[in-house]
């Protein structure tokens, strides 16, 4: 999902690139005045989770970097 995208008074939902083809897992974000908005597109009156854009740039970021896995 881009984050350069200015947000509107009403969401304008849209499903993320790395959903793919799999209609059972389809995830639709939104950007909103204080960051961003995302829930899951089978259930969209469900619930919706909203978290601040510098949270939002820094999770992106962490799925760039290399995972050290527990062993």
């Amino acid at each position: 999902m881009s984050v350069g995208t200015q947000p509107t008074a009403e969401p304008r939902w849209f499903k993320s690139s790395y959903s793919g083809g799999n209609t059972t897992e389809c995830v639709e974000g939104a950007y909103v005045s204080n960051g961003i908005s995302i829930r899951d597109s089978k259930c969209t009156e469900g619930p919706v989770i909203t978290v601040r854009t510098s949270a939002w740039l820094t999770f992106l970021e962490s799925l760039a970097q290399p995972q050290l896995l527990d062993r």
